[in-house]
């Protein structure tokens, strides 16, 4: 068997880098209700930088980031029913009980029990190899190229989570999407345009344009300020997908319409955002915090990619040991769509 590679975040922060463990030997045996699933690629998303600067008080160093990763099946514990091996299977974000209220009613991302969360308090990705409960992991496209089939739930499922099963998205529906030359916002793009909605994207950079226009966006607004309700074109708005956070939140406020509706994915700085709550009464809105994407909603996902595959932009792809140099990418800003590793 080839040898396991895994990266691993040894504290928090930058300063010290990801440091590359190389073991002769299998990943070992899984333990009941685990697989262990050989990766073909996992992906680079802003959650990872989000993680190891430490901002999430969960980190558990030394532990393995990522949580973007497709591969097969190689090993099933006792009591597994959902796989087998040589099954194709993608990551969620983490594991279901299947038990609790939030279970039972198909929101299984916000399971009042789960507790193996890939990258965070366990071992992610960025590994050739994983060990995952059996739940935490959703059927891929046997098909798909491995880039895009890594990267499909954290973005073309967040998207969908967010907008349509969360969002309620209806057809005619005016949408704003922030930061949308991102994983999450090309995907957002082309779930709103498919689904019949008037979609203004917007961008700090002019060349994230023609991308975007050649995605479905009827506007793009370059706001490189990040006064986004200073563009006439992106007032009035049912829905917001925000997927950048606090730069630019109160400004989204203000381009809603009396009842919009915001879904909020993004969380780029750390700076928390003062509400005029009175605004939010007067105006009749709605602030949707969505959780990750479910088995049921990646199986939307990918009933529709196969009706028409969807687009999954790679701003570029990269040996699983230049890790940081992706990160580092990333945390610079202007990326298109996912840096994804190769094993």
């Amino acid at each position: 068997m080839s040898p396991v590679h895994r990266l691993t975040i040894e504290a928090a922060g930058f300063d010290t880098p990801l440091r590359v463990h190389e073991s002769p030997d299998s990943a070992g045996d899984p333990g009941p209700l685990e697989v262990i699933v050989e990766l073909e690629a996992t992906g680079v998303c802003y959650r990872d930088l989000i993680d190891r600067a430490g901002r999430i008080p969960f980190l558990s160093p030394p532990v393995v980031p990522g949580h973007e990763g497709v591969g097969r099946v190689v090993a099933c514990g006792a009591g597994v029913r959902d796989w087998a091996v040589g099954d194709r299977v993608a990551t969620m974000h983490r594991d279901a009980c299947g038990r609790c209220d939030a279970c039972l009613r198909g929101d299984s991302s916000l399971c009042e029990s789960a507790a193996h969360v890939f990258g965070l308090i366990a071992d992610g990705t960025y590994a050739t190899t994983l060990r995952a409960p059996q739940s935490a992991l959703y059927a891929a496209d046997p098909s798909m190229p491995a880039a895009g089939a890594a990267v499909l739930h954290c973005t073309f499922g967040t998207a969908w989570r967010s907008m349509v099963t969360v969002g309620g998205l209806r057809a005619g529906e005016k949408v704003l999407i922030t930061g949308a030359n991102g994983g999450v916002g090309v995907a957002a793009v082309q779930i709103a345009a498919r689904l019949g909605a008037q979609v203004v994207a917007t961008v700090r950079h002019e060349r994230h344009v023609p991308l975007l226009e050649g995605l479905g966006a009827h506007v793009v607004a370059v706001c490189p300020d990040g006064k986004l309700h200073h563009h006439d074109e992106t007032t009035g708005c049912d829905l917001a997908l925000d997927c950048v956070g606090a730069p630019v939140f109160k400004s989204v406020l203000r381009c809603l319409r009396v009842g919009g509706r915001v879904a909020v994915v993004g969380n780029v700085t750390e700076d928390r955002v003062p509400l005029n709550l009175g605004f939010l009464i007067v105006m009749g809105l709605r602030v949707l915090g969505a959780g990750g994407a479910t088995r049921a909603d990646m199986a939307a996902v990918l009933a529709e990619h196969e009706r028409s595959p969807w687009i999954v932009p790679v701003h570029a792809t990269r040996p699983l040991a230049e890790a940081d140099a992706a990160q580092a990418a990333l945390r610079a800003g202007g990326v298109q769509g996912r840096i994804v590793l190769v094993p």
